[in-house]
């Protein structure tokens, strides 16, 4: 009889612990959000485009680009002098430069606006006619850039009209405004230039002074 006791007594036991109850939990370390910033840097005309990867909450770093450009030649910062005057067959070639007296390079393109004035400084009538190609030759329209120091020049052609006096003076002076640019630059024209009708061509700004030479 003490072995079914036994028996009997060790399933009751058993089935005590089987019927305890022991929970259980987990839990996960949550990683960092993670996400995808994309730089673009611009210069000039070209683009790079890069993927960078950093953790939520991280500052964006930001990109700056600049730039530059040259500025224009203008009257305040040149010097314009007179280089000397050819005459042929009734026309007549006067040549000036333009210097950059600034310490930074600077550009010019195009024509200069002139004016002829007497030698008491009145203004006398001026016709000019803008062109590539005059009676001592022809020049090229091109962007100049001007390093301080350096020059560039251009021409203006007159007619003597030697047959025929009527409406021909003698200008003093020659009011020149550099391309792109409002300010006015009174040369002196030593001796003077006999011209007649205000007719003028005027040249293209030219490198150096080969304009006139």
């Amino acid at each position: 009889m003490a072995a079914p006791a036994l028996v009997a007594l060790l399933a009751v036991l058993i089935a005590g612990c089987g019927s305890s109850d022991h929970g259980t939990s987990s839990s996960t370390k949550a990683e960092p959000a993670t996400r995808t910033v994309t730089h673009t840097v611009t210069a000039g005309h070209s683009s790079t485009t890069s993927s960078s990867t950093s953790t939520a909450g991280s500052p964006t770093p930001s990109v700056h680009t600049s730039s530059s450009q040259l500025s224009i030649c203008r009257a305040a910062g040149v010097r314009i002098t007179y280089l000397g005057g050819q005459g042929a067959t009734g026309h007549g070639l006067l040549g000036f430069a333009m210097q950059n007296t600034g310490s930074a390079s600077c550009t010019t393109l195009g024509y200069p606006g002139i004016q002829f004035l007497s030698k008491s400084g009145a203004a006398l009538p001026t016709h000019d006619t803008r062109t590539t190609t005059d009676f001592f030759g022809t020049t090229k329209l091109a962007r100049l850039t001007v390093a301080p120091g350096q020059s560039a020049s251009f021409r203006l052609g007159v007619s003597h009209g030697s047959a025929s006096p009527k409406g021909c003076v003698t200008a003093g002076y020659v009011q020149v405004i550099p391309p792109n640019d409002t300010s006015t630059v009174r040369i002196a024209i030593p001796g003077g230039v006999y011209e007649c009708g205000g007719g003028v061509t005027v040249s293209p700004m030219q490198p150096g002074d080969t304009a006139y030479h």
